[in-house]
């Protein structure tokens, strides 16, 4: 089922929901299911980079941030439900450090509080071909989960959405917004290169056609410091991004 986040009327209303779920939010929100609104994704964000510290969850912000500034310029998005999809993208990092495994898990952590679309885009912005076959990273889980990915993937219907997380994932360092070729290799020195690396790349500068048709602007002309960002002089030791 789809839905679109509500709005609550004030903030008094969101901090009391807040306050009621903060002792169960981590792994029992059955209580709010269906319900998700940007303060709620961003506390979610907040609860899994406490069980799981790392360079990773600035990474989802940028992403947040680069779906939001995307899509506040293409009239067939919502602002709200692109930058909830984005911070939420690696959320699976709440059970800790791994590679691929965090795209299962960050889908069953979605599912579990009835946020399919969130859940979908969990698995498939890692997925701009969908074949499980074009994965990059190590396949760090039970056979019958890359089973039920691969399934998954194949019958998954992608929108712009899921387009919008695939290509923003790939402008979004931890200290900022990047351009693609940065990120590309940036990836490539840490995963090493498998056969589909030249394919993934050339989908993802399709995806990046794409919106800037239906923006009629470069999508960096709304991702400030992306030329800075791109040429600082990286820290030796600075992080290890987390896909």
């Amino acid at each position: 089922m789809n839905y679109t986040p509500i709005q609550l009327k004030s903030q008094v209303d969101m901090e009391r929901i807040i306050e009621i779920n903060d002792s169960v939010y981590t792994f029992n929100c059955k209580e709010v299911s269906m319900l998700l609104t940007r303060v709620i994704a961003e506390r979610a964000l907040e609860q899994a980079y406490k069980s799981n510290p790392g360079p990773w969850a600035d990474h989802a912000r940028y992403v947040a941030l680069a779906c939001q500034n995307i899509a506040s310029r293409c009239p067939h998005l919502d602002v709200d439900d692109a930058y909830i999809y984005g911070i939420l993208h690696d959320i699976g990092r709440h059970a800790g450090v791994s590679s691929e495994r965090h795209l299962i898990d960050g889908y069953r952590y979605c599912m579990e509080r009835g946020w399919e679309k969130a859940a979908q885009i969990c698995i498939s912005h890692a997925f701009m071909i969908p074949d499980i076959e074009t994965f990059i990273g190590v396949f760090d889980m039970p056979d019958e989960d890359k089973a039920f990915m691969a399934q998954f993937i194949k019958d998954a219907v992608y929108d712009d959405y899921d387009r919008l997380v695939q290509l923003c994932d790939a402008l979004a360092l931890p200290t900022g917004f990047c351009l693609l070729e940065k990120r590309f290799v940036d990836v490539a020195i840490r995963y090493g290169t498998h056969p589909a690396t030249i394919d993934r790349w050339k989908a993802v500068l399709e995806i990046k056609e794409h919106f800037e048709k239906i923006m009629g602007r470069s999508i960096y002309d709304c991702l400030p410091g992306v030329i800075e960002n791109s040429f600082e002089k990286r820290r030796k030791n600075e992080y290890e991004l987390q896909r």
